[in-house]
């Protein structure tokens, strides 16, 4: 665990205020599920929530057969990270925080396909500038965007269409109904 040096004392309700600075570091905004275990060492651990996490196999399995369908690689997130990869490597790829610019189509909550000109590019996540976003449609539950599907191409000529803004929209429609079960 890394330590911070940033000591908060716990008011009369029970509550503690973490940092700014590390809210902004680990992305966490107001409203943001955290679950909260303890350890035996008396150590209490914040952790974000995160609902699509919770499905990570499935959500592998669902990106395994996306990708064999359709022939492009696959990638699930939730709001901040890789969740599932298929079809491009997993080691370059799952556990990485998304781009902005992918956070930014999750905000908007609206799917995102990538024109031909190279000023619209989004890559996928940070640090990662051979991976780029065809297509990312928001995983929507409750109102809220939890993630996405994203399909990825490793080359800057990325060219997708119709068919798969559909098939992405499709997986993420049903992963989010899948949640809200």
């Amino acid at each position: 665990m890394k330590a911070t040096g940033i000591v908060r004392r716990i008011d009369d309700l029970g509550r503690v205020v973490i940092p700014k600075e590390i809210r902004r570091t680990m992305r966490i905004r107001e409203g943001d599920p955290l679950e909260i275990f303890t350890e035996r060492n008396g150590e209490v651990i914040f952790k974000k929530y995160s609902p699509i996490g919770e499905l990570g196999e499935f959500a592998a399995d669902y990106a395994e057969t996306l990708a064999k369908t359709s022939g492009i690689a696959v990638v699930i997130t939730d709001k901040d990270n890789v969740i599932a990869v298929s079809g491009a490597p997993k080691k370059e790829l799952v556990e990485k925080r998304i781009s902005e610019d992918v956070e930014k189509v999750l905000e908007r909550k609206s799917v995102f396909v990538t024109e031909n000109s190279n000023s619209d590019k989004l890559l996928v996540v940070d640090g990662a500038d051979k991976y780029f976003a065809g297509v990312v449609a928001p995983i929507v539950s409750e109102g809220d965007a939890i993630g996405s599907v994203i399909m990825v191409s490793d080359d800057n000529k990325v060219n997708m269409g119709e068919v798969e803004k559909k098939l992405c929209q499709s997986a993420a429609g049903f992963l989010g109904k899948h949640i809200e079960i």
